[in-house]
């Protein structure tokens, strides 16, 4: 049940609903980055390639940043998020090849 917003939060409302269904498409977008993962895996299991590969991941990085740029988005901000992003899968991957 939807709690009631203060007189003075009303007028965020759109813009809260707004964030919402944005964050609900990154999540998906996400869950389909992460079905490509499982794929990566699979190849760098029969190719005997390690978990982490920086050569890839600096040009991850450098790639989302120059979109950021290109969107007005802060490209230290893609640079952070996409970092940790890595870092986790990374440590995902590191799980699953042993």
């Amino acid at each position: 049940m939807a709690r009631m917003l203060p007189e003075n939060e009303r007028a965020l409302a759109p813009f809260r609903a707004q964030i919402d269904a944005i964050d609900a498409q990154m999540v998906e977008l996400l869950a389909r980055r992460f079905e490509v993962v499982k794929h990566v895996i699979a190849v760098k299991q029969a190719e005997g390639l390690a978990a982490l590969l920086p050569e890839r991941v600096e040009d991850v990085v450098e790639k989302v940043m120059a979109q950021a740029e290109t969107r007005g988005l802060p490209p230290e901000l893609a640079e952070k998020l996409w970092r940790v992003l890595i870092e986790w899968v990374v440590a995902y991957e590191n799980e699953r090849l042993g």
